[in-house]
Order: C-alpha cells, then sequence, then structure tokens
C-alpha cells in the first residue's frame, strides 16, 4: 500500500519538475542571449580595435552593443505571459 502511494508522489513530482523546467527555458535562453552577446559583440569591437587601432572604442561599443541585445532578450522574454496559460 506504501508503494502505490509513493509512486504516485514521485509521478507527480516528476511532472512538476518537467513543467517546470519547460517554463525556465526560455529565461534560460535569454541569459545565455545576454552572455553571449556580450562575448561575441565585445570580441567583434576588440578585433575593430586591432585592426583599425581604435583602441578602446571598438570594444566599449561592442560592449554596450552586447548589454543592449542581452537586456533586450531578457525583458522580451519576461513580458511574454506563461506558456502553460498560468
Amino acid at each position: 500500500m506504501a508503494g502505490t502511494g509513493q509512486r504516485f508522489s514521485i509521478g507527480r513530482a516528476a511532472r512538476a519538475f518537467q513543467n517546470n523546467v519547460a517554463s525556465a527555458g526560455p529565461a534560460a535562453g535569454a541569459s545565455y542571449t545576454l552572455v553571449g552577446g556580450i562575448i561575441l559583440l565585445g570580441g567583434i569591437g576588440y578585433a575593430v580595435d586591432r585592426w583599425w587601432g581604435t583602441a578602446p572604442w571598438g570594444l566599449v561599443i561592442g560592449l554596450v552593443l552586447g548589454i543592449v541585445v542581452g537586456f533586450y532578450e531578457i525583458i522580451r522574454v519576461s513580458l511574454q505571459p506563461p506558456a502553460g496559460g498560468q
């Protein structure tokens, strides 16, 4: 008898965990966009500085653009209604 109740609780906990992971997916993607944007655009800015000799302006502009793109994505995702309709 205890086994039946325990399986039901584990199944319910597994479904709740799966729902939480699924709903956290867009937020995780937005945070990866923030980090990736900073690294990618900062790297491009650094390369422009090395190529044109404009240090530190290319790096600064690249980092600022990366931050703007990343925060735009975070705000866009956070303003969307939840997928489950809750």
